[in-house]
């Protein structure tokens, strides 16, 4: 926000000093303000809060677990085979210093 200094009009009248909005600012706010004024007049709907609900309104259904635990899947039972090693010796791998 613009602060304006104090100064001296040509016909001799002292301004104070005092901060002004830029351009487009009040309209922006008022814009915004319709906006806010909107959501609390229109947003609420017919919603109520709390844990209870009022007389002669239904309680909607808690969602339950349709799962069945423990889960399994196809083939289950047959675990696959795990492989095993081809070689049974250990490789020497060639290192910088080895001169290979």
């Amino acid at each position: 926000m613009p602060v304006i200094e104090q100064y001296v009009k040509s016909d001799g009248t002292v301004v104070r000093r005092h901060t002004r909005l830029p351009a487009g600012a009040r309209r922006q706010t008022a814009i915004a303000g319709v906006i806010v004024a909107a959501v609390f007049l229109f947003g609420g709907g017919n919603t109520t809060t709390g844990a209870s609900p009022q007389p002669g309104q239904n309680r909607l259904p808690r969602p339950r677990s349709t799962v069945a635990y423990p889960i399994k899947w196809p083939g289950w039972d047959r675990p696959a085979v795990r492989p095993s090693p081809t070689v049974s010796y250990p490789i020497v791998f060639p290192t910088p210093g080895s001169g290979r």
